[in-house]
């Protein structure tokens, strides 16, 4: 499954157990594709800081999955369904 689209699933199911602004800029480089550099401008922080926020929202949704395996299963789901 391609990175982008994995993050994207995960944010669905696990997105509100981020922090406000988490969720914002997340949200904004999964669902809008913007880039870390123009949300490094967007919200006056370096693209390291941008950089370093999605990093830890990755780990911090895959540490969700581990241990709720909601993905897992909805993707086990839609694999019986067909």
């Amino acid at each position: 499954m391609e990175k982008i689209v994995r993050q994207g699933m995960l944010f669905d199911l696990y997105g509100e157990l981020l922090t406000d602004h988490q969720r914002e800029i997340y949200g904004l480089l999964v669902n809008d594709d913007m880039s870390l550099s123009e949300l490094a401008e967007q919200y006056g922080i370096s693209r390291q800081g941008v950089h370093d926020l999605i990093r830890r929202c990755d780990r911090q949704l895959e540490g969700y999955e581990e241990k709720l395996h909601l993905l897992e299963k909805k993707l086990s789901e839609e694999t019986d369904g067909e």
